[in-house]
């Protein structure tokens, strides 16, 4: 049976006891977390003051160092990884400054009162993978239509129809209409009844021609044979690609951005 111990914890500890319990979670690259009352000087490419409060103060294997309020997601303070740390017991304070040399900056946090200290040593080997939404897969194809195919043009999006709402509508290379139905999972018979009424709808307003596209992951088993008894068409997409669609959309935006301010 494992001996292990992936966290230690200490409630109320003196400012001395603390700052060896950090020293030594530190000299092991363990993350330490700790609740207290803080406050935080910021010196480096600015200077900022935090007053006191009682605050959740992380400080990751990395050298990262989060200070959170206790509400809100976004620390009020923090440093990317890579910091040095100087712990130390001042009279009645902890003193914990985290460093950097490039860009010179340094955070320094104060305690005065320790309510929780705890340090941890995790294991963490699982990958990270980000699925879009419906909604995201439809901004994707709308930023990069060629997801679809090449030569696609959308016109519009939730479009209104009598049977609800076409996710993306557009023309393709040859000029034809193109009504677009978007599910993020393996799509069963239900989508591809669905998008067939929205392709009949269209034809009674329109005299083009007009194709329709069920755009999902994979089809369910028989889903296929309906589409082409249905004259529609299928596009694999997966929600990954949508996503990394989205993420560079957002770079592209933030670079163009800085460039305009640029003088």
């Amino acid at each position: 049976m494992s001996n292990r111990k992936p966290v230690i914890t200490l409630e109320n500890p003196t400012v001395e006891k603390a700052a060896e319990f950090i020293k030594e979670a530190l000299s092991k690259r363990k993350a330490v977390i700790l609740v207290g009352n803080c406050w935080v000087d910021y010196k480096g490419r600015a200077s900022s003051k935090l007053e006191p409060g009682e605050r959740i103060v992380m400080i990751k294997e990395d050298g990262s160092v989060l200070v959170h309020r206790p509400f809100g997601y976004e620390p009020v303070n923090w440093q990317p990884a890579g910091c040095l740390f100087q712990t130390s017991a001042r009279g009645e304070t902890l003193q914990v400054r985290a460093s950097r040399k490039n860009p010179s900056e340094s955070v320094k946090i104060s305690f005065d009162k320790v309510f929780l200290l705890s340090s941890m040593s995790l294991i963490d080997r699982g990958e990270f993978s980000l699925h879009a939404s419906e909604s995201d897969m439809q901004r994707a194809i709308l930023f990069d239509p060629s997801l679809l195919e090449e030569g696609f043009k959308p016109i519009s999006y939730e479009k209104k129809v009598e049977p609800g709402f076409v996710d993306v509508y557009g023309v393709d290379r040859e000029g034809r209409l193109v009504v677009v139905e978007i599910k993020r999972r393996t799509a069963g018979r239900d989508a591809a009844l669905q998008l067939a009424k929205y392709v009949n709808f269209v034809k009674t307003v329109t005299h083009r021609e007009l194709r329709g596209v069920l755009v999902a992951p994979r089809l369910a088993k028989g889903v296929q044979t309906l589409l082409t008894r249905l004259g529609l068409e299928f596009k694999s997409l997966e929600p990954k690609k949508c996503a990394d669609i989205l993420r560079r959309s957002e770079t592209l935006k933030l670079v163009d951005f800085f460039e305009k301010k640029q003088p």
